[in-house]
């Protein structure tokens, strides 16, 4: 593995990945690349890791108010695989990345995304396996209409196209609830139980843990996990909160866009479980419904959190999916 690149990361910014793997670091410095007016206060950088050295280069994009240590599953996995590179990122509003003024809207979030992706050199066609969860599969729909031509694969993990229907884009009343109190809330040991059972079914989470050899429950594991992410982050501010929600609630990419992302990047994969406290399973129907071409997949007994509750099952997935989608490229398509 080569050594680590840091483009000028403070100090006081720690990170819960594996340095061994990690090959670059930094903050981009977005509004430095593409300005956004005079006013100081859009100013911000986006906070970056890159793991692995291998060719097929994936960028996984999190959801509301979650900083990128919690793709901690899908970086344990495939930076340490070869043939993969992973680029994991804060995005505006989170972590160690900037709080510029909101509220913010998808499709900015997703110009930041562009303006990373640049900064680190990853522009060429077919180049890029995106995986977006919630707000982060959003995001994606919004990458995915301005440089389709750079991806390989795209994953729409437990999201929305939004505004399909009144309210479209407004979670479960347990889904609303659990997110008011935790934007309020600072205390870890308050904070933390909301959040867990707002994203997994409880059921699971009283479960013990596969493979966790002191026979620990998978609650005790994710208050963990959360607590970590809580230790080495800083935290969020209501601005950065409060307009991150307000980019889910506003989104929304019309049929006539997603169906040109169907058929414009080589595998689209929509994947959702049936015990979504967010994010609905009708709106990945909804999605699906819009994007023939795309392959859909629904997990049981899962709920938000997908990618950690289900990390095996929700990586080797990823692993079929990036495979078929360079075949395709190979392919012709």
């Amino acid at each position: 593995m080569s050594a680590t690149t840091s483009d000028s990361v403070p100090e006081d910014l720690k990170t819960l990945f594996d340095p061994k793997t990690c090959t670059r670091k930094g903050l981009c410095p977005v509004t430095e690349i593409r300005k956004q007016g005079e006013d100081p206060l859009e100013s911000h950088s986006l906070y970056f890791e890159v793991h692995g050295s291998g060719p097929e280069r994936i960028v996984f994009i999190m959801g509301l108010n979650s900083t990128s240590f919690a793709w901690a599953p899908q970086v344990e996995h495939f930076g340490r695989l070869p043939e993969y590179s992973v680029l994991v990122f804060d995005n505006r509003g989170v972590g160690n990345s900037g709080v510029p003024k909101g509220p913010y809207s998808t499709s900015q979030m997703a110009q930041d995304a562009i303006v990373l992706l640049d900064y680190i050199g990853w522009k060429e066609e077919r180049s890029i396996h995106v995986v977006g969860i919630s707000l982060g599969g959003m995001i994606s729909q919004e990458l995915a209409t301005r440089v389709p031509e750079r991806i390989v694969s795209l994953t729409l993990a437990v999201t929305t196209p939004g505004g399909w229907r009144p309210f479209a884009n407004l979670p479960t009343w347990k889904g609303v609830s659990g997110l008011t109190r935790a934007t309020f809330i600072t205390d870890p040991a308050k904070k933390i139980p909301i959040v867990l059972e707002m994203v997994y079914p409880v059921g699971w989470l009283d479960q013990v843990a596969e493979d966790d050899p002191l026979g620990r429950t998978n609650r005790e594991l994710q208050t963990e996990a959360y607590a970590d992410r809580m230790l080495v982050t800083r935290p969020q501010s209501f601005i950065g909160a409060f307009s991150q929600m307000l980019a889910g609630m506003t989104h929304q990419v019309l049929p006539d866009r997603l169906q040109f992302i169907s058929k414009s990047i080589p595998k689209v994969l929509i994947v959702t479980g049936d015990q979504d406290n967010l994010v609905d399973t009708r709106h990945s129907e909804k999605l699906k419904e819009c994007m023939p071409e795309a392959e859909f997949v629904r997990f049981e007994g899962t709920g938000h959190g997908i990618h950690a509750q289900q990390r095996k099952k929700f990586n080797a997935l990823l692993e079929r999916v990036f495979k078929e989608g360079r075949e395709k490229v190979r392919g012709g398509q």
